[in-house]
């Protein structure tokens, strides 16, 4: 089957966001040569980089031709040979990295210019999850719920291990029925402890940053703001035009860098569904005390084996104990 044979509301399209720069893992992803590498670019602890092990994630919603992956042109030398596999329009090459809106906004619009009546599922690249089969089990149920209702936007809540202070909380309206969605009542931002365990008493879940709706369904979360850019990117991709044009680039060069959590989702959460996911292991890797709270937990489980890493991608395991190792080395004073 190719895009001009799918059935009418059927098809389901799993986007990979992975043009981010992770900057505040740069003194962690260092290469030999003093050249960091974007962490979806690196392996936790050997074997598929965590970009891979997203788009293994996004196949238990959508058929490789109906998988996507965002990636930025100045990452070229490590997602060129990575993405093989991947019909080529289905790798979306962003100019610059202009923010998470644009980078959610591309994709969109390429996919309504194929296939119209489109569902997607929206995935970061820098997520690690212990029990993948729960989460995907999530997913599922996302993409027909966003199937069943064209108009709504779903949020995929992990129910909290502990309270923590790294990441984001949404907020739900009591639920009717255990595991159901509900409407998001507010997103709350690296609380504190007090408010963290304040936020979970209220039954609040962190915010995985996984999103599912129709294609319309999540355009029309952008305000007017983003109407000219829509025009001209929609115009791009309804052309059929190299998504990697000197026209596309012109285009970036103008837009400013916006946030899709604070400049999309926040203000519209009356509009929002979030549905709990049962405690599955799952937990961010952006900052090195992410990382390092990961590995720590990986290493009392006894029966998770450690994989080799491939010859192309950096071992955040391995990266994250030279760290630590070199912080532990007494400095002599010279006299």
């Amino acid at each position: 089957m190719n895009d001009n044979t799918l059935h009418h509301g059927a098809s389901t399209w799993a986007v990979v966001l992975a043009g981010g720069d992770g900057n505040r893992l740069r003194n962690l992803t260092q290469d030999a040569n003093g050249i960091p590498v974007p962490k979806q670019f690196c392996s936790l602890q050997g074997g598929p980089c965590l970009l891979e092990d997203a788009l293994q994630r996004a196949s238990a919603v959508a058929p490789i031709r109906r998988l996507c992956a965002v990636v930025a042109a100045q990452h070229r030398r490590w997602w060129h040979g990575l993405l093989g596999h991947l019909p080529e329009q289905n790798v979306i090459v962003q100019p610059h990295n202009r923010g998470t809106a644009h980078g959610i906004l591309l994709p969109l619009l390429h996919i309504l210019a194929r296939d119209p009546d489109a569902h997607v599922v929206l995935l970061p690249a820098d997520h690690y999850v212990a029990d993948e089969g729960t989460l995907a089990i999530a997913l599922r149920r996302a993409a027909d719920l966003a199937r069943a209702n064209d108009r709504a936007v779903y949020l995929l809540g992990i129910e909290p291990e502990a309270p923590d202070t790294e990441l984001g909380y949404i907020l739900p309206s009591p639920r009717r029925f255990s595991g159901s969605p509900s409407q998001v009542l507010q997103f709350v931002e690296k609380p504190t402890v007090a408010r963290a365990e304040a936020l979970i008493d209220q039954g609040a879940l962190w915010n995985a940053f996984i999103i599912s709706g129709s294609v319309s369904a999540l355009l029309r979360l952008f305000d007017n703001s983003f109407s000219s850019t829509i025009v001209s990117i929609g115009h791009i991709a309804e052309r059929r035009i190299d998504l990697e044009s000197a026209l596309l680039g012109q285009l970036y060069e103008q837009l400013p860098s916006i946030d899709f959590s604070h400049a999309v989702l926040e203000g519209r959460e009356a509009t929002l569904q979030v549905l709990p996911v049962p405690r599955c292991g799952w937990t961010d890797l952006g900052t090195p005390q992410r990382i390092g709270m990961t590995l720590q937990r990986l290493r009392e489980i006894s029966d998770v084996p450690r994989r080799h890493t491939r010859s192309f991608h950096l071992n955040l395991a391995d990266q994250y104990a030279r760290g630590q190792s070199a912080a532990r080395i007494p400095v002599v004073c010279a006299r």
